[in-house]
């Protein structure tokens, strides 16, 4: 088994910025890529970032140039660095772990992030 914990939410104002972190632990082999999503209030679930064990990276439009992915070397540590934030960043901000030959995704719980003045 694979648990994600995801933590460093918050409440910040628009213009701000905040690092969000995702540790895994357990049976992390072959990880196959990383990755960021968030869910809106009201909304369904939409991807924000992610890259792959040799280090490709992906981004939505909507973050690009303001929001960077990064992980430790082990990738069981990965970062989201949100930067210039905005209200429209709402969400609840979940990482994803794909694992293994057959490809299984594990998921954090998520943490909150509220941009607002």
């Amino acid at each position: 088994q694979v648990q994600l914990v995801e933590s460093g939410g918050g409440l910040v104002q628009p213009g701000g910025s905040l690092r969000l972190s995702c540790a895994a632990s357990g049976s992390i082999f072959s990880i196959n890529g990383m990755g960021w999503y968030r869910q809106a209030p009201g909304k369904q679930r939409e991807f924000v970032a992610t890259f792959t064990w040799g280090g490709s990276t992906n981004y939505a439009d909507s973050v690009k140039g303001r929001f960077t992915i990064s992980g430790d070397s082990a990738k069981t540590t990965i970062y989201l660095q949100m930067n210039s934030l905005e209200p429209e960043d709402t969400a609840v901000y979940y990482c994803r772990y794909n694992i293994g030959s057959l490809g299984r995704d594990y998921w954090g719980q998520g943490t909150p992030v509220t941009v607002s003045s």
